[in-house]
């Protein structure tokens, strides 16, 4: 696999995203037909996540209808349902019950439904219902991670470039690329304000995340589907999860990808039957092709200190960074280069739907983030195969690994690759004894 990692590949392919330095060259207009009418929206995936982004839709007033939806329970599906007929009624929803499809499968049924599509399920699923939307032409909102190892990323890497040879527009939600603080500052620090990038530091520590008990009833597919955030084949652990969002900024911050990684990490608090497989904290550093070193730092600890924010220093000065619309550039001597406006800036998780739905319903070509969401991912990846073997990876090993978390079967009464031992607790990675690619 040809390693990506310089700053002009970076530049070639993965700036042209939204916020990038070069998105202005890919509106095409024209690139596809526009529906003179109303655009069809499928979601697949009905939890939270994709039941928000239904609504984001809807908020930027353009003409939507919601015409199918997809999800492996069909419990959630019918929630998320009723949530979004209940606030928008039929003038924008039209699922009738066979239109919501249950099941593994169904996702292809929702997607040849629409015009535009929401990925929105666990990530572990996100390569195969990234291949079938491109496949079928579809326009696409993905949530982030784009997968959870280097076989899932190895397969939307290969599904991106056909997106962009079809025009297919691909929005990720790693928001921070239509966060205009984060927009900003980037521009800022790739015009060279702040010199060379030589470090930085990057975080994502809080408290944790939901658990959902085990009920007796359900089978081990069941559980884990149920339970998701706690297995690395739907996950890819918190660093993949939670942290791709800072690790990413660093990425744009540098223009670049990693050319290694090393840390540590384990299960420190978070240690019960109930919390699968996943670590509670990893600490890396990620080495980049001109030496410069990123600190990348998360974990799940409730009680102790959060921090959710990206800091990065430069020959001329440092920047600090933060979803809360903080951007603060000095000089070395304190003296200010650029202080972001926090007040009155539109939300990002809205502001990606409103670029994205105003490019559709002119008929254009603007967004291609699926190479860099799955390049950012791909390097949470190597974090964490880098804490949970304890070795030094390279880009190229992580990229290339062999490793498949993917169940074989995909079924009620399958059984995925991690089970639990005999004593109801689940096998996990040991540093310096575990081989994960």
């Amino acid at each position: 696999m040809k390693n990506l990692n310089s700053r002009r590949d970076f530049i070639k392919t993965s700036a042209l995203v939204t916020g990038g330095i070069l998105a202005p060259a890919f509106i095409v207009p024209g690139a596809y037909a526009a529906p003179a009418n109303e655009l069809k929206l499928a979601v697949i995936g009905c939890g939270g996540r994709g039941t928000g982004a239904v609504f984001q839709a809807f908020a930027t007033g353009h003409p939507i209808k919601l015409v199918a939806m997809a999800d492996a329970f069909e419990d959630r599906m019918e929630s998320s349902y009723k949530a979004i007929f209940d606030k928008h009624g039929a003038d924008k929803v039209d699922v009738p019950k066979e239109k919501r499809f249950v099941g593994f499968d169904g996702y292809k049924k929702a997607i040849a439904e629409a015009d535009v599509v929401i990925l929105a399920a666990p990530p572990g699923f996100r390569p195969s219902h990234f291949e079938e939307a491109v496949n079928q032409g579809k326009q696409i909102f993905a949530e982030k991670p784009m997968a959870t190892d280097a076989a899932g990323i190895r397969k939307v890497l290969a599904a991106a470039e056909v997106a962009k040879a079809k025009k297919l527009n691909v929005v990720v939600g790693l928001q921070r690329h239509y966060q205009n603080n984060y927009r900003e500052v980037m521009k800022r620090i790739h015009n060279g304000d702040l010199g060379e990038i030589v470090s930085g530091q990057v975080y994502w520590n809080d408290g944790g995340v939901w658990v959902r008990e085990r009920k007796p009833e359900q089978t081990e597919m069941e559980y884990q589907m149920r339970n998701w955030y706690y297995f690395n084949w739907l996950c890819g652990d918190h660093i993949v999860e939670q942290h791709v969002h800072n690790i990413d900024i660093a990425n744009w911050a540098k223009n670049s990808y990693p050319v290694k990684a090393e840390g540590t990490g384990g299960r420190a608090v978070r240690t019960g039957k109930d919390h699968g497989e996943i670590f509670d904290h990893h600490v890396l550093t990620f080495t980049y092709a001109d030496g410069s070193v990123i600190h990348s730092e998360c974990r799940h600890f409730p009680g102790a200190a959060n921090r959710v924010d990206e800091t990065f220093q430069g020959t001329k000065g440092r920047v600090f960074l933060s979803a809360g619309n903080h951007g603060v550039m000095t000089d070395w001597k304190g003296n200010p280069i650029y202080t972001h406006d926090r007040e009155n800036q539109p939300n990002p998780y809205q502001q990606e739907h409103d670029e994205l739905w105003a490019t559709l319903v002119k008929g254009e070509y603007k967004f291609a983030d699926a190479e860099n969401a799955a390049k950012s991912t791909m390097t949470a990846i190597m974090g964490r195969y880098a804490t949970y073997s304890g070795k030094v990876l390279t880009w190229d090993e992580a990229l290339n690994g062999t490793v498949d978390l993917f169940p074989d079967t995909l079924a009620w009464d399958a059984m995925p690759k991690i089970l639990p031992e005999a004593d109801g607790y689940y096998p996990h990675a040991i540093p310096g004894k575990s081989k994960v690619v």
